[in-house]
């Protein structure tokens, strides 16, 4: 499935009015005001924004949204030290470690209490490619960071990043600056509620972690 996301539609706010400035000598990004409101508003509001570390990072073009009352939210079940960051503030970094292996960056949404997070699932790399490659150990730039455990150690990021604010460095976390045509579809490997459609990327992306079904 995809469709377009407008400036005018209602997924497509005025960006300055959530801490985004354009104002010159600025340095624009997303604030904790973007990041207050329901999960499901804003993770395909991320599709095509740019996230970096260091200066490190690309465009943002697979997320999944994961929120309070979802059987597959990592706060459904309440909160615990591994999943303390995901309750808030909104604007933070939830990071986690999966199957013991491969780190995964959530972005904190919804007021503070609400256990409710987008995933990162795939960057386009466009800024620090050399670091990216030397971290992953290959060159192809669409492996780099196709998937949450591959875009984190791309951008070295690690649980030492938990809580972290996305709006303040090493983070950034700029919107994206115009309409992007948007793929929607089932979440990748969960067992629960794994049929509700809240994955979201950028439509014929080649740097998704997997094809959206067409």
């Amino acid at each position: 499935m995809v469709k377009m996301l407008r400036r005018g539609n209602s997924h497509m706010p005025d960006m300055e009015e959530y801490g985004a400035s354009s104002s010159p000598g600025a340095r624009p990004g997303l604030d904790a005001r973007f990041f207050a409101r329901s999960v499901h508003r804003v993770a395909p509001e991320l599709i095509g924004a740019v996230l970096m570390i260091d200066g490190v990072g690309g465009v943002i073009v697979e997320v999944e949204a994961y929120d309070h009352e979802d059987p597959a939210c990592h706060g459904f079940g309440g909160r615990t030290e591994r999943n303390a960051a995901m309750f808030g503030p909104p604007g933070r970094a939830y990071v986690y470690r999966s199957y013991g292996i491969h780190w995964c960056l959530n972005v904190v949404c919804e007021p503070e209490g609400i256990a409710s997070a987008v995933l990162i699932r795939a960057i386009e790399p466009t800024l620090g490619l050399e670091a990216m490659q030397a971290r992953r150990g290959l060159s192809d730039p669409r492996l780099l960071c196709a998937g949450p455990g591959r875009l984190c150690q791309a951008l070295g990021i690690t649980r030492a990043h938990d809580h972290a604010r996305l709006d303040t460095s090493p983070f950034a976390l700029l919107p994206r600056a115009a309409e992007v045509p948007l793929a929607v579809g089932p979440r990748i490997g969960i067992t629960k509620a794994a049929d509700r459609p809240w994955r979201y990327g950028l439509a014929r992306s080649r740097f998704l972690s997997k094809p959206f079904p067409r």
